[in-house]
C-alpha cells in the first residue's frame, strides 16, 4: 500500500471519498504515457544538482548538449541507485507503467538514448520493458514497474524505413510523427503551413500500423493529425496535448482533432504543462488540466482520454531556466514560451499523481470511468496495436 499524505491537493473530499480514491489508486493499473518522471526538481536535491552543474560546466559552447547534459546523468545515476528517490517517486505515485523515452533526432542520438534506456533495464529489477499489454499486467500482479519505450521525433530515421524494423525488435511501442517543425513525414504543430502528412509520410503510418507501433500526433498540425487519422487502420493517439477551445495553443487540439482521433478508437492524453493549460502558468492547478479531462469526455465520450503528463520533468532547476533561454526557442516555441521552472500545484512531484485519482472522484466520476481515464484507455488501444501477449 502506498502513503498518500503528502501533497494531497484540497479537493474538499469526505472522508469516504478520500478513502475510495485511495484504494482505487492502488487497486487500479495507471499509466503515464508523457512521463518526464519519476524524479522532478523537487525531488532532487541540492546536493546533486550542485553535482550536475560541475559536470556540465565543459559543454557550455555546446547549448543543446549542455541542456540535456543533467538528465543524461541523472539517468545514469538513478540507474546505478545514486539516486534513491527515483524509485521512490515512482512507488509513491502508484503509476504502473509510463514511457522511457528515446529520441530519434540524429543516429548519435539513436545509439545514446538506446543505451541509457537500456541501462536502466538492465540495473534496475523493479523496472521491466513493455512489449506486449501483458507485460503490464505482470507488472502490476508483480508490483513492478513497466517502462513503454515511446519517441517524439522521427529526423534521424530519414525516409528509411528498414530502420523502424530495428527500433520496434528493440522495443519502440509509440512514435510521435512530428515535433513541432515539418519533417519528412509532415508538418508539426508551429509550422504555418499546417500542411498535413507528405507521401512518405503516409507510407511512414502503414508501416507504423503494420510493425504495430502506436501513432502518436501530440506535437503534429492540425491537418498531420487529421491525415493520420485518415490513412491509420489502428487507432491514432495524443500522448500529449489539451483543449483548444479552454486555451488557444499551438499544442492543443482542436475539437475536430479530438473528434477525429476518437473516431479511430484513440485516446487523447491531457498534459500538466502549466504554460499550455491555463493562461497564469503561475497560477495553474490541477484542477485546470481535470478542466481539460472534463471537456474530452463531454466531446466524445470517457473511453477517449487519458493522462500524460509531461511535466515535471527529471531535471534541475537551473537547467530548466536554460532551456528556456536558450533551447526552447530553437524548437519552434516562442520567446518566452515553454518548459521552465512552473509546475502546476498538485502535481510538483510524481509521486502526488493520486491528486488524479482524488480530483476524478470529487468530480463524480464512477470507479469504472477513472480507471479509464487513468490507464484503462491506454490499456485499451494497446491491446489492439500491439496485441495481448507473445505469439
Amino acid at each position: 500500500m502506498i502513503n498518500f499524505q503528502k501533497g494531497l491537493f484540497d479537493f474538499r473530499l469526505t472522508k469516504e471519498q478520500e478513502e475510495r480514491a485511495k484504494n482505487l489508486h492502488n487497486a487500479s493499473i495507471i499509466i503515464d504515457l508523457l512521463f518526464q518522471g519519476p524524479l522532478s526538481p523537487l525531488a532532487i536535491s541540492d546536493e546533486i544538482s550542485e553535482v550536475l552543474k560541475e559536470k556540465c560546466e565543459p559543454f557550455q559552447d555546446d547549448p543543446m548538449a549542455y541542456s540535456g547534459m543533467p538528465r543524461k546523468i541523472i539517468a545514469k545515476m538513478s540507474a546505478n541507485n545514486e539516486i534513491p528517490a527515483f524509485e521512490e517517486e515512482w512507488y509513491q505515485s502508484g503509476i504502473t507503467a509510463a514511457n522511457r523515452q528515446i529520441s530519434l533526432s540524429d543516429r548519435e542520438s539513436i545509439i545514446s538514448s538506446m543505451a541509457e534506456v537500456q541501462m536502466q533495464f538492465d540495473k534496475l529489477p523493479w523496472l521491466t520493458k513493455v512489449l506486449t499489454t501483458d507485460d503490464i499486467k505482470r507488472a502490476k500482479e508483480n508490483n513492478v514497474k513497466a517502462g513503454i519505450v515511446t519517441a517524439q521525433e522521427t529526423e534521424g530515421l530519414g525516409t528509411n524505413l528498414e530502420l523502424l524494423d530495428a527500433m520496434h525488435d528493440f522495443g519502440l511501442r509509440v512514435l510521435q510523427l512530428t515535433y513541432n517543425t515539418q519533417n519528412y513525414i509532415g508538418a508539426g504543430c508551429a509550422e504555418r503551413s499546417n500542411a498535413g502528412l507528405t507521401n512518405f509520410g503516409v507510407k511512414f503510418v502503414a508501416r507504423l500500423n503494420e510493425l504495430g507501433i502506436v501513432v502518436d500526433t501530440g506535437h503534429c498540425g492540425k491537418q498531420t493529425t487529421l491525415d493520420a487519422c485518415k490513412y491509420s487502420t489502428k487507432p491514432v493517439i495524443a500522448s500529449h496535448t489539451g483543449v483548444e477551445n479552454i486555451f488557444n495553443h499551438m499544442r492543443c487540439k482542436s475539437d475536430e482533432e479530438i473528434i477525429e482521433i476518437a473516431k479511430t478508437g484513440g485516446v487523447i492524453g491531457v498534459f500538466a504543462m502549466p504554460w499550455f493549460v491555463h493562461d497564469d502558468p503561475n497560477a495553474t492547478t490541477i484542477n485546470h488540466v481535470l478542466d481539460h479531462i472534463d471537456y474530452i469526455v463531454n466531446l466524445v465520450g470517457v473511453d477517449h482520454v487519458g493522462i500524460g503528463t509531461d511535466w515535471p520533468m527529471s531535471d534541475v532547476t537551473w537547467s530548466l531556466v536554460y532551456f528556456k533561454e536558450k533551447i526552447a526557442p530553437l524548437l519552434g516555441f516562442k520567446k518566452g514560451d515553454g518548459p521552465s521552472t512552473e509546475t502546476v500545484t498538485g502535481l510538483e512531484k510524481y509521486s502526488y499523481f493520486i491528486n488524479f485519482t482524488r480530483g476524478l472522484v470529487g468530480r463524480g466520476y464512477t470507479d469504472e470511468d477513472i480507471q479509464k481515464i487513468i490507464g484503462g484507455n491506454w490499456l485499451r488501444v494497446f491491446e489492439e496495436v500491439w496485441g495481448n501477449g507473445y505469439e
